[in-house]
This record gives C-alpha cells, sequence and structure tokens, in this order.
C-alpha cells in the first residue's frame, strides 16, 4: 500500500485484521494529550465528578466514531471522499482543508507534551525532543500502513506495560499538593471537553478501517479501543495534576515519581498517535492535490508539524478551548454523515463498482457543493456553541441530522 494513497481498495484488498484496526486506535489514542483532557477537568471537578465526565464523554464520543467506521469497510475509500455524497466535492474539501489545518496542531501538541517530559527527565533542549520524535514518526508514516501496523506491533503492548505502571504510580498519588488554578468548567462543558476529543478522531473513521473487510468488526474496533482507553487514561491525568497542583506534563509525571519511564511512555505515544495524525493530513491534502507525491506531502507534514513544536506555552495554554472548538465543528459532521448513510438513504454501497467511482468523478453526481449537508453542518456548529450552558454535542448532533433530513424532503 502507499502511504498516502486515497483511491479505493477492492475487497480482495481489505486483509487487515479487525485486531490491527484495534492496534491502530489505541496506539492513537494512548498518547499524552489523552492524559492531558483529564488533567484539564482537575481544576474544576472532584476525582468523583470527573470520573463521571470521562465514562459518559468517553462512550458517547467513541460511539459517534465506531458508528461510521463501518463506512470504511463497506466502500473501501478515505474518510473525507465518503463524505463527497452528504456534503458534495467541494463541501468536502472544506473538511480536508479543516483536517489538514488542524492536524499541524495535534502533531505540535503531541510533540510538546512529551518533550516536556522527556527534557526534565532524561536532560536536552526540549525542542530537540520535539523535533527528533516528531521526525521519527514521520519516517514510519512514510513507510507506508504496513510499517505502521508493524510499529504498533511492537509499541502498543510496551505502551499497555508502562500504562499499567503510570496507574499503579497515580494509585500511590498522595492528595492534591497545591492548588490549581480554578479553570470554572460548568459539568456540561467538561463533558463538551472529553466528548470533543474522542470526536477528533471522526474524520478518520474509515481510514483505517477500509483496509478491513468486517464492517461490524470494525465499528467494535474502534469504540473499543477509544472508549477503553480514555476510561483508563483520563482519570490518571486528574490525578496526576492534583498531585502536582499543575496541569504542566513534565510536573505531573515528576509528581508522580515516574521520570524516565514516565518520558519513555510519553515519547512512544506521542509516535504512535503522529502515525495517524500524519497519515490523516496526507490523505487529506490527496484530495485536495490528488497528483502530489506521496513522501512530499508527508514529509511536509512531519517537519512542519516538528517545526510547530517550539512554541510550547501556546499550545498547553488553549488545550481545551481546543478541544471544544474540535467539537462544535466535528460533532456536526458526524450527524450529518449518520443521517445520510444511515437515515436518508440504503446501507453504503460495496467498496467496489460504479457508486465507488462517482465518488471520484468530478463531472458526476456529487460535484460541487451539498446545500443540505453544509447548511446541516452549520447549523449544528451554531446549536453546539449557543448551547454551552446544558452543553453544545448532543444539540449540534441532533441539529445537524434534522436539517439534513429536512432538507432533502424539501429537495426530493
Amino acid at each position: 500500500m502507499k502511504p498516502a494513497d486515497i483511491y479505493a481498495v477492492s475487497t480482495a484488498e481489505q486483509r487487515q485484521s479487525t485486531l490491527d484496526l484495534f492496534l491502530i486506535f489505541v496506539g492513537a489514542n494512548i498518547v499524552a494529550t489523552t492524559f492531558q483532557v483529564g488533567a484539564s477537568l482537575a481544576s474544576s471537578f472532584t476525582v468523583a465528578a470527573s470520573m463521571t465526565l470521562i465514562v459518559v464523554g468517553s462512550a458517547i464520543g467513541a460511539a459517534l466514531v465506531a458508528a461510521l467506521a463501518p463506512l470504511g469497510s463497506r466502500l473501501g475509500v478515505p474518510s473525507i471522499i465518503a463524505t463527497r455524497p452528504a456534503l458534495g466535492m467541494h463541501g468536502a474539501a472544506i473538511v480536508a482543508a479543516l483536517l489538514y489545518a488542524s492536524n499541524f496542531a495535534w502533531i505540535a501538541l503531541n510533540n510538546v507534551i512529551a518533550a516536556s517530559a522527556c527534557a526534565r527527565a532524561l536532560g536536552g533542549v526540549e525542542a530537540v525532543w520535539a523535533i527528533l520524535l516528531g521526525l521519527v514518526a514521520t519516517v514510519v508514516v512514510a513507510s507506508g500502513p504496513r510499517a505502521v501496523a508493524l510499529a504498533d506491533r511492537v509499541a502498543v503492548p510496551l505502551l499497555l506495560i508502562l500504562g499499567i505502571v503510570l496507574t499503579m504510580a497515580c494509585l500511590r498519588a498522595p492528595s492534591a499538593a497545591a492548588a490549581l488554578p480554578p479553570a470554572g468548567f460548568t459539568w456540561s462543558r467538561g463533558l463538551d471537553v472529553v466528548i470533543g476529543y474522542q470526536v477528533s478522531w471522526i474524520l478518520m473513521f474509515a481510514d483505517y478501517s477500509r483496509y478491513t473487510r468486517s464492517a461490524r468488526g470494525s465499528g467494535l474496533a474502534v469504540f473499543m479501543a477509544l472508549a477503553s482507553t480514555s476510561i483508563w487514561l483520563m482519570p490518571l491525568g486528574v490525578i496526576g495534576a492534583r498531585a502536582a497542583g499543575s496541569e504542566e506534563p513534565g510536573a505531573m509525571f515528576a509528581a508522580l515519581g515516574l521520570g524516565a519511564a514516565g518520558a519513555l511512555l510519553l515519547a512512544l505515544a506521542t509516535m504512535t498517535t503522529n502515525f495517524v495524525n500524519i497519515y490523516m493530513s496526507a490523505l487529506a491534502w490527496k484530495t485536495l492535490v490528488p497528483r502530489t507525491r506521496d513522501q512530499t506531502v508527508v514529509w511536509f507534514i512531519g517537519v512542519v508539524g516538528a517545526a510547530l513544536s517550539a512554541a510550547p506555552a501556546v499550545w498547553l495554554n488553549q488545550y481545551a478551548n481546543f478541544m471544544m472548538i474540535l467539537g462544535g465543528t466535528l460533532v456536526p459532521v458526524g450527524g450529518v454523515l449518520i443521517a445520510h448513510y444511515y437515515l436518508a438513504t440504503v446501507a453504503a454501497k460495496p467498496a467496489s463498482g460504479p457508486f465507488a467511482a462517482a465518488l471520484y468523478d468530478a463531472s458526476g453526481p456529487f460535484r460541487g457543493a451539498s446545500v443540505a449537508g453544509l447548511a446541516a453542518w452549520a447549523t449544528g456548529a451554531v446549536a453546539y456553541f449557543a448551547a454551552g450552558g446544558i452543553g453544545g454535542t448532543l444539540p449540534a448532533f441532533a441539529f445537524s441530522i434534522l436539517v439534513y433530513l429536512g432538507l432533502r424532503r424539501i429537495a426530493a
């Protein structure tokens, strides 16, 4: 397979096991940013309230992504291509541009968090650590999906072992050593932060599942991977932040007494999740400029993401706000896709044939922009931010579905 191939795969090429798909999402979600979500809740909620938010939000967010994962197995195309019937080619291009831009932030944020712990525990310059981690992840992605799968088979079990070490350290951690500055999240806003983090994976719903033949297995693998890792790691972030009296990654791992082990966990986790971030960005760019060489786009994304890691304070200070912006942007996209594929039409067509060919035909049925899709997306986004006092996720999801179905019925 090519590292950034945007074309449909046939059923004969769907040889990836559900275990490999599970490991890819586990590797993507066992990452410092998952831990950091829990840390962002520590100053606003008790440990018990944080745990409730995490369990509920993780399950809801994972279910939204998992509901779309079977489309990859059925259609055999990347996520951005699969959005074309609902949003039109121009609308899908907007999603691709959004995904491309936001993944630079994810790559930089992951590098910054891991570099903070590595520099504190192992010495060296934080920026150098960030660049090194970014380049190693880029090399693996440039080698193709098979290389990513092989790397995950080695890295994910080691991450699980180190995660257990982190869990034991948190269970032994003292109560809050110092008061954290109050963040002032309401319960509904805290829920939006957790769901927003899970839903940040929604635009990769088909990118890897298209290589797995079982649609049901794809959905289950994605749900179990995202929900289980978040419910495990986010609470550890709550405990770590309360023990350190700080949300700064290096300070939390130092307070937990992990040092080098914590730095290794973050370094491995950063690389496994950036495999996915670089791959997603490359696919998004190739849908916009298909003739770009795979290696060129992969290396450009990885190097730029590493370079952006040089401003750590910006990424850490705006982390929770970034989650809510992503939630407001991506939850409605999920609503539109679920409305289109599960409520407005019959099940997705097979991974080959006329329907798959039409997805790439610039003069075909999906050319231009879908008024219904874009209007539903915009309405859902407005609902998300307008309903901040009660939580924006469910209103955004409901409005995007209702508007899409209503406008399609009017146009019919």
